[in-house]
């Protein structure tokens, strides 16, 4: 639907303008429409339950469009309102405190949300400006009351007087330095920002490509699925897609497919039946890359040490029945383990040994040098999921650096422990944050003197799309050039970390 439609006096009020007339209404204030539509109000909910209940949108917002019967057009504008909104927080941010006469750390959270949707129509759709102060006007009148309304509707007009060009440019401006500048130009934390450059340039890449890292994080991701080897192959899925869903191959990895478009992935019936399943291309290579890392001896056992929520062990899965070897699944949290569950129901009897609930720190000491392969999808902060997850920029802090970096030695620990002499352990996270990669493993490995690093970029290179040209960054980027380290801005994948170990005794 379009905003013209949404707003049907629309017309009527940009010809009074035109024409030198000033649009007047008989009602008074308090008997003017009060309510917004349904894709506004949706938006506006997502946002309130992200932020009072740390819930995550992609988790809310799916299922209350449902419940809303919100679909097509207006479902994809909702959609865009909300996540657009939550990665762009801080540039909005930013734009309405040189708009309002007080911190806005002073607003009622609920109007402070009000005021982003309507800066994200104003600045960042391609929304009416007529329609966009409007409507949320009147979603401030239905949500929060006819007082703040008439606040938002200040705010928004004097956001509206200056295009959003000349606010980056006064936001530049106005900063300290530059690195403070692309932050909040870039909408991440500070401290986001620079471990950003820190990752780029301790992976062999310019740090001048953090403004493009920034931009990428801001983006909206294209949905990525995963054929199932051996279950599902890439062109079994394209046949028994619907014939409104478009699907192309995947850039990267041979198991990869791209949906285009705003294709429901659920729609079709090998994701429906668990034969595929919705993964991110870096994930799916990092998978492939520790199936066929070298190895010396048998072959048979493997361990996803971290599996939850699952897509991972179901890749692997399905890669270790195609050699006749078997999957243990592990994963702490009980809900995640139902998801690994889920993830699985089509994998066949036989090559899932066990799912267990239990604590991956414990598994080194329990089994040692039971496993040949060993999965340690370390839990992380995410910042290279920022795409995805928009709202976890503004949600974490540098302080869980430090419980999280001790968590993932002791799983990386754990995981060497688990593995046989001639066995290999890929150590991966979603993150590219040094103190989360390389700072890691570089720790483990000074206090133990029977596992080495493996070239990972050969072993990435060698699953690739036949043909496929990658750009890794300069050979000598951090631990001598042999560990991976994919970006949104290069690959468009997620900030995928890749370290491969072997246990040399």
């Amino acid at each position: 639907m379009s905003d013209e439609r949404r707003d049907p006096r629309g017309r009527q009020r940009g010809a009074a303008r035109s024409s030198g007339q000033r649009h007047r209404t008989a009602q008074a204030p308090s008997q003017r429409r009060r309510r917004t539509d349904p894709a506004r109000t949706a938006a506006y909910d997502v946002l309130r339950q992200v932020d009072g209940s740390d819930a995550y949108a992609n988790l809310v917002l799916p299922p209350l469009l449902r419940e809303r019967h919100i679909a097509g057009r207006d479902a994809a504008f909702a959609t865009e309102l909300a996540y657009g909104t939550l990665r762009l927080r801080g540039r909005y941010d930013a734009i309405l405190a040189l708009c309002v006469t007080r911190p806005l750390d002073q607003l009622d959270a609920e109007v402070l949300d009000v005021l982003r949707l309507g800066a994200h129509q104003l600045l960042g759709m391609r929304v009416p400006s007529h329609a966009a102060v409007s409507e949320t006007v009147a979603l401030a009148r239905d949500r929060v009351g006819a007082g703040p309304a008439q606040m938002v509707n200040a705010v928004l007009r004097a956001v509206d007087r200056t295009s959003l060009d000349d606010w980056l440019k006064r936001l530049r401006s106005e900063a300290p330095d530059a690195v403070t500048a692309l932050a909040t130009t870039g909408s991440h934390p500070l401290w986001v920002t620079r471990a950003l450059r820190e990752a780029l340039a301790g992976n062999g890449r310019s740090p001048d490509e953090t403004a493009d890292l920034l931009d990428a994080d801001n983006a909206s991701p294209r949905v990525t699925l995963v054929a199932r080897p051996g279950i599902a192959e890439p062109d079994d899925v394209i046949a028994g897609a619907p014939e409104d869903v478009r699907l192309e191959p995947g850039r990267w990895a041979p198991t990869a497919l791209v949906l285009a478009g705003g294709s429901d992935p659920a729609a079709l019936p090998a994701v429906a039946d668990g034969r595929a399943g919705v993964q991110d291309e870096g994930s799916q290579l990092v998978t492939l890359a520790l199936a066929a890392a070298p190895l010396d001896g048998p072959d048979a056992r493997w361990l996803d040490l971290c599996a939850g929520p699952g897509g991972k062990a179901a890749l692997l899965a399905a890669l270790a029945g195609g050699r006749g070897a078997t999957l243990v699944a592990n994963e702490v949290q009980p809900h995640r383990a139902r998801l690994v569950e889920r993830a699985l129901r089509a994998v066949p009897q036989g090559i899932v040994e066990s799912l267990r609930t239990g604590d991956g720190r414990e598994v080194g000491a329990e089994e040692p040098g039971a496993y040949d392969r060993v999965l340690v999808d370390a839990p992380c902060t995410g910042l290279g999921a920022l795409r995805r997850r928009p709202e976890s920029r503004w949600r974490r802090t540098p302080a869980d650096l430090g419980v999280l970096a001790t968590l993932q030695r002791e799983l990386l620990g754990s995981a060497i422990d688990a593995v046989r002499p001639g066995g290999v352990v890929a150590y991966v996270t979603c993150s590219p944050h040094l103190a989360e990669t390389r700072l890691v493993v570089d720790d483990v490995l000074r206090r133990r003197d029977d596992v080495e690093r493996i070239d990972a970029r050969g072993v990435l290179w060698s699953v690739l799309v036949p043909g496929a040209e990658i750009d890794l960054g300069t050979p000598d980027g951090g631990a001598g050039g042999l560990d991976v380290q994919l970006w949104p801005h290069v690959h468009g994948t997620d900030a995928m970390h890749l370290t491969l170990l072997r246990r040399t005794r």
